[in-house]
């Protein structure tokens, strides 16, 4: 009598064939046995009978017919993860906020990023979708929401019910789109409705660029002339920290985690090797892009750096030790990024009031001033890449699209030079 192939569903009981099992019964076990056409392969899984009555126990389930052993594993592997959603949500859909707190609390990514998406979560998502459940929310619902942050979704103080910049719905698409795909993986759901573009029509890029607001930056004797009224008029405290934004192109937070061991005065470079966490500044993290570089410095900012140095070390021994913090405070703690941005702006009240052509810049607007200067004086993109720490010279070229027609024009002057009166 041949052997029949076993349903892909065996019923509990004793098993006679040789199997080869998991040490533990909540990992589930893996197993052969023989059918007419040859091996094949099984596993086995507890799973609570009733996800909301967990005191009834839990039942064993066998699924077979298995090709290989890594069929098998990938299987079980899959049914693990189903299990555990099945008794995270009590066996039900979860609807979308309860999921959408889920997703996000299961996230390993830098902290401000996941505030972030906690912010656009709980102000763009949950108060309109959060009530749904995940496979009854549909493609339609999602473009009619768009729509309504287009029209009102504003929930600042300054802008409460106003709309909301296709930039922002962008964002609130691609945070619901992520979190409509782990739904997929977590076999919650089939589909993902925000991927119905015609339906959905969420913000083009061309839509996001177009609406993008204009970068403020300075000219070069814009730079020039508040360098020299902070240091000679001022006499800022803080014109080192505001020099060497402007002549590097480094973020705020990382030259408030520059270490004077950073700065190497014998090959004029520093190295940025950290950032401060601005959700919790009194720590560092990596680099927004997660990765240090090394950039060249002018010997005139290594003059000020070290004069900054001897000056700090004058207040304390402490603070010009090679693992002290550049720009610290008097007790050698990092310094409030918002502080220092306060600090920023207090300056920027005081010369514009002093002088009307010095138009108002962020603190983030020294490192664009940066970029900026340098594509118009011809450098090549790509070093300015380096400079500010972007991953790719797309991104640079995207920021500073604004200097292209003054780059185009000297290089078509630089062409025509070339080839002098021919």
């Amino acid at each position: 009598m041949t052997a029949k192939k076993p349903p892909t569903d065996i019923s509990d009981g004793g098993e006679q064939q040789r199997q080869r099992r998991s040490r533990t019964r909540h990992a589930g076990s893996l197993g052969d046995y023989q059918t007419r056409k040859g091996k094949r392969w099984k596993f086995q899984l507890y799973v609570l009978k009733d996800p909301e009555k967990p005191e009834l126990g839990e039942k064993r389930i066998t699924r077979g017919g298995f090709l290989d052993l890594e069929e098998a594993q990938a299987a079980l592997t899959e049914a693990i993860k189903k299990r555990a959603q099945h008794e995270q949500f009590l066996g039900k859909i979860p609807n979308v906020g309860v999921y959408a707190e889920h997703w996000v609390s299961s996230l390993r990514l830098a902290d401000s990023t996941i505030k972030g998406y906690r912010k656009i979560i709980r102000n763009h998502i949950t108060p309109y979708l959060g009530k749904i459940r995940l496979d009854k929310l549909t493609a339609t619902r999602i473009g009619t929401h768009y729509r309504e942050l287009e029209k009102s979704g504003r929930k600042d103080e300054y802008g409460k019910g106003q709309g909301l910049s296709a930039n922002t719905v962008n964002k609130v698409h691609v945070v619901l789109g992520a979190i409509l795909d782990a739904a997929i993986d977590d076999g919650l759901i089939v589909v993902n409705p925000a991927k119905k573009k015609r339906t959905v029509n969420a913000p083009k890029a061309s839509e996001v660029r177009a609406q993008k607001p204009e970068i403020a930056t300075w000219s070069a004797d814009q730079l020039n002339r508040f360098l020299t009224w902070d240091r000679d008029e001022l006499k800022d405290e803080l014109f080192p920290l505001w020099r060497l934004l402007a002549y590097t192109g480094m973020r705020r937070s990382e030259a408030l985690a520059l270490k004077w061991g950073d700065i190497n005065q014998k090959t004029g470079r520093v190295s940025i090797r950290r950032a401060v966490n601005t959700d919790d500044w009194t720590k560092t993290k990596t680099t927004k892009t997660g990765s240090a570089r090394v950039i060249d410095v002018d010997l005139d900012t290594l003059k000020v750096m070290a004069s900054y140095k001897v000056a700090r070390a004058e207040v304390s021994f402490e603070l010009g030790k090679a693992d002290a913090y550049v720009f610290g405070d008097d007790n050698g703690d990092i310094r409030s990024p918002d502080a220092m941005t306060s600090r920023w702006d207090r300056r920027l009240k005081k010369i514009t009031a002093l002088d009307s052509t010095m138009t108002r810049v962020t603190i983030k607007g020294l490192r664009h001033t940066h970029a900026t200067l340098l594509l118009e004086l011809g450098e090549h993109p790509k070093v300015v890449q380096e400079r500010l720490g972007h991953s790719t010279i797309t991104t640079t070229m995207n920021i500073y699209s604004h200097v292209t027609p003054t780059m185009q024009k000297a290089a078509a002057n630089r062409f025509a030079a070339r080839l002098g009166n021919a």
